[in-house]
């Protein structure tokens, strides 16, 4: 080396080392990943109640379905809600769409439509009429334009009209409807004994789903004995203090799925949604539809979503450390295996994408957190409204002042809302009723929610993330973590075994895991929602969603399907 190259390269090293820190990331950093081929189809898959921590405590009871989702996905484990209503049409809306309750609308289940006087649940359409696929079936009509923004079947069927194949069942209405968007070519849940289905996707019944119930029965479970897959690996007792099971059934297994008549009756439905039974009919549903429609094998993008129901159904009733938790879990892992197999032989696994999630998580039941940790308990609504309304009757006189206590949030009569704007001392004393009852951890009033989505008080941010002005109460009360409300009952305790919605960890806390030829399967530290799969599933479509607060996980793109590399992958459909 000659002394003026050797000067140059001296140079050169010097620049180097003499980088400022934020260029020499830059020139650090690897080439972004390549974005996932385009899939032939979608599959979102919904376990309603499945909280994070399940992998985590259960996961060795897998060796199927959730195992495979698990070990070759790609697991955000830090994903949580941040918002503060954590309950089942929520979180789908927000699965689906991409925005959080604040934007979508869908603040709760069901709530005070201040402009129509009235008590709504989140899909209620009195426009619309049920159709049947079974006996008749009485009840409101249902749809989803209560929602307030896009979801990302409706971007699908947009972007490739009626060649995309769109699907979305459930045993829940508010879970099927939130996933189907509003033009799905089937959306199906059970009410009343029978799968139905809503005049808002039109008036007829997509005869392909006519023809998979009239080969199976509801029915055909009457009188099965629900007992567990596996005795020995199960975590904790079977028989726990605070547990609510439905329908005559004991705090331990096994359980009857009957009725008193021997006959289908309400009670023998209610229990067969609590049972596991329902989810695998939900699985032979979604493979049927996939044969039937040929989803995965057409010219656009095809969307298959599933919400299982039965682990919320059963979660409230046992509570998340329950045997009968932990078998819903070991059942779904067959059942989802059973579909995961089905599509790899249909459809092939290097032309769809799995993405897993769960509307919210459940509170351990009160009376085993507080024999465990001397913490938890149950906080009456009634006691609550009760406390209020005599607060506000020291501070502005004779009431009634409250019209409505739904949840977490109340709701005043119009007359006081004028008299709490000219004496506004008044809200202190809501506070103050409020507050007294053992349990509330805060009172936030609607005010401070509709300024709060900035503030620097994680409680404020969290609840004015679920804060839709005409539909949430004027005030929100919030429980302490391990307190949940319930309705005064006749039993003891009152209320379920356990429930949701807070934004306390145990609810906000669910998988968001990303499956398929394209995502580098691995555990990821990186903060992230549910808010974040629609859109980063719109964007492996190859579709347009506007307005969405989700952001697209980038950082999960790159890998191949097991044992077939990304450049394999068959060409991306075509609109």
């Amino acid at each position: 080396m000659n002394s003026r190259t050797a000067r140059l390269v001296f140079a050169l090293l010097s620049l180097c080392l003499y980088l400022p820190p934020q260029m020499a990331a830059q020139t650090a950093d690897p080439a972004p990943a390549p974005e996932p081929p385009r899939p032939r189809l979608i599959v979102l898959i919904v376990v309603d109640q499945m909280r994070t921590d399940y992998i985590e405590m259960y996961g060795s009871q897998w060796t199927k379905g959730l195992r495979r989702i698990v070990d070759q996905g790609a697991w955000f484990q830090k994903a949580a809600y941040p918002f503060f209503h954590t309950v089942t049409c929520t979180g789908h809306a927000t699965i689906s769409t991409g925005t959080f309750p604040a934007t979508h609308g869908m603040i709760l289940n069901g709530w005070r439509q201040r402009d129509e006087s009235a008590d709504v649940n989140c899909t209620d359409d009195l426009r619309m009429k049920l159709l049947s696929f079974g006996k008749d079936v009485e009840g409101r009509g249902q749809s989803i334009w209560r929602l307030q923004a896009l979801t990302l079947a409706d971007a699908i069927r947009e972007h490739y009209g009626q060649n995309a194949r769109i699907v979305s069942m459930s045993v829940k209405a508010r879970s099927a409807i939130m996933l189907g968007g509003r033009q799905p070519d089937a959306a199906v849940w059970f009410q009343g004994g029978s799968f139905v289905t809503s005049t808002a996707y039109g008036e007829q019944k997509p005869k392909f789903l006519q023809s998979f119930f009239n080969r199976n029965r509801v029915e055909s479970d009457l009188g099965r004995t629900w007992t567990r897959a596996s005795r020995r690996s199960y975590l904790f007792e079977d028989d726990a203090p605070g547990e609510k099971p439905p329908g005559g059934w004991k705090r331990d297994f096994p359980h009857s799925v009957g009725s008193a008549s021997g006959k289908p009756d309400s009670t023998f439905y209610g229990l067969w949604q609590v049972t596991p039974y329902a989810d695998q009919y939900l699985g032979e549903m979604a493979m049927f539809s996939v044969d039937a429609l040929k989803m995965g094998q057409g010219p656009a993008v095809d969307l298959l979503a599933v919400s299982f129901s039965a682990l919320d159904s059963v979660g409230h009733s046992f509570g998340p450390q329950s045997h009968e938790v932990q078998d819903v879990m070991v059942r779904l892992d067959d059942t989802i295996g059973k579909l995961l197999a089905h599509l790899d032989k249909k459809v092939g696994p290097e032309n769809y994408i799995v993405a897993f999630s769960s509307d919210h998580g459940v509170a351990p039941v009160p009376e085993r957190k507080k024999k465990e940790d001397n913490e938890g308990g149950r906080i009456l609504s009634a006691l609550v409204a009760q406390r209020v309304e005599g607060a506000l009757y020291e501070a502005l006189g004779p009431g009634p002042h409250i019209e409505r206590m739904i949840y977490t949030d109340l709701y005043f009569r119009p007359a006081t809302l004028a008299k709490l704007k000219e004496k506004p001392e008044g809200w202190q004393a809501v506070i103050k009723g409020a507050q007294s009852v053992e349990g509330v951890l805060r009172v936030l009033t609607s005010e401070e929610l509709e300024k709060g989505r900035n503030s620097d008080d994680p409680l404020v941010r969290s609840a004015s993330l679920s804060h839709y002005p005409g539909r949430s109460g004027d005030v929100i009360v919030l429980p302490r973590p391990y307190w949940i409300f319930v309705n005064p009952s006749r039993d003891n305790p009152p209320g379920p075994g356990s429930t949701h919605g807070t934004g306390h960890d145990y609810d906000t806390h669910v998988p968001v895991i990303l499956l398929g030829p394209g995502f580098r399967a691995g555990k990821y530290d990186q903060d992230a929602t549910p808010a974040d799969i629609a859109p980063t599933l719109a964007q492996i479509a190859g579709v347009k969603m506007n307005g969405v607060e989700g952001r697209v996980l980038r950082e999960a793109f790159g890998g191949a399907a097991a044992g077939i590399p990304a450049a394999s992958a068959s060409s991306p459909p075509k609109p």
